[in-house]
């Protein structure tokens, strides 16, 4: 099975031979490193920039409006908040130009703690990047949704923000669940598109024969169904809200974990289903938790499903603080962790109306 950078790689191959991507580019995203997590080794179209995001994000713009179709990345979105004006300039060339100009580009960047980055390498950028209109922004949580959420995203005609859960890049999806056309040896898939330590300077990727796998971009996925409490979440928080769904269920208290997988369009459709079904919601994200994406999930929930609760809405989310410390005990206290969640899952199941 395929990890979520190796599928982002394949990914973007396939993008490269079937769907036109022309540049893949950013700071250190061509040979020889392919990106601080190797997301795009062994690429035929990238190249390097230099340690500028707004060049990054202006060159983009460019080559789309240009007709090209760009994938540039942010190395960590903690730099890519120095782009904004660039960002909302992408984001409404289609608007204002009465539908004349599509802006059809790919931004990635990796995102949320759990690499021990410190205060310059953990933000969030989910909430930032929902206030940004004309921007769809998608973020998976396995690497088949990693892969298909960004195949969508490249023959989508409007700019896509791929956000990268960072601590999920190494690690694998549920069992069973395989990019399709991937060898089902590990070891053989790492041999065929994984670089070597030392030299590359030679090295050339074999990738296998890969399919189309297309995640519709705005539509959610139930990565556990439970019938107390409805959790709408994405990105790194989704195994971590699974296996602290499972383990509550001896205490009685059954969840259902709502991968959103897109933050713009949402799935409204899939929240309103889950929330009629438990009565209950607590929105989990990392992101800090003052203008939190999850608050205008809550606010749109109390407006249209006011009388479907049977308990005040919960958000847990990442605390309000300038940077995440270096530390472990600092990281720990500043984002939801297995055992909030757990907590936070139990003082909602036990509400009563």
């Amino acid at each position: 099975m395929a990890t979520m950078v190796q599928a982002i790689r394949m990914a973007l191959h396939v993008g490269e031979e079937r769907l036109g991507v022309t540049d893949i580019f950013g700071e250190d995203v061509g040979p020889p490193l392919g990106g601080v997590f190797t997301a795009t080794q062994g690429l035929k179209t990238t190249w390097n920039t230099p340690l500028d995001e707004r060049g990054v994000v202006g060159m983009a713009i460019g080559l789309a409006l240009a007709g090209r179709c760009p994938v540039a990345e942010i190395q960590f979105c903690d730099y890519a908040f120095n782009t904004i004006d660039l960002l909302k300039i992408a984001g409404n060339t289609y608007w204002s130009s009465g539908g004349d100009w599509n802006v059809p580009m790919v931004m990635m960047t990796p995102v949320g703690a759990g690499i021990r980055g410190s205060i310059y390498h953990s933000h969030s950028f989910d909430a930032q990047a929902t206030r940004t209109p004309g921007w769809k922004i998608v973020m998976p949580s396995t690497p088949l949704d990693a892969y298909g959420l960004l195949l969508s995203a490249i023959k989508d005609p409007n700019p896509v923000m791929f956000l990268k859960p960072k601590a999920l890049l190494r690690t694998k999806g549920p069992k069973g669940e395989v990019i399709p056309g991937e060898p089902g040896d590990d070891k053989a898939l790492s041999k065929m598109i994984d670089a070597p330590l030392g030299d590359r300077t030679k090295w050339k990727p074999e990738w296998p024969k890969l399919d189309d796998y297309f995640v519709p971009i705005g539509k959610a996925k139930i990565a556990r169904p439970g019938k107390h409490v409805t959790v709408l979440t994405y990105g790194r928080n989704v195994p971590m809200a699974v296996a602290a769904a499972d383990e509550l269920a001896s205490e009685g208290v059954d969840a259902e974990i709502v991968d959103l997988r897109s933050l713009h369009p949402y799935d409204w459709d899939a929240i309103v289903s889950s929330v009629k079904k438990t009565n209950k919601v607590l929105c989990l994200n990392e992101d800090t938790e003052i203008t939190n994406f999850g608050e205008h999930l809550i606010r749109r929930i109390v407006e249209e499903l006011f009388y479907e609760l049977h308990a005040p809405p919960r958000l847990l989310a990442g605390k309000h603080l300038p940077g995440i410390g270096l530390a472990d005990n600092l990281e720990h206290a500043s984002v939801p962790q297995k055992d909030s969640v757990k907590a936070a899952l139990r003082e909602l199941a036990r509400h009563e109306p």
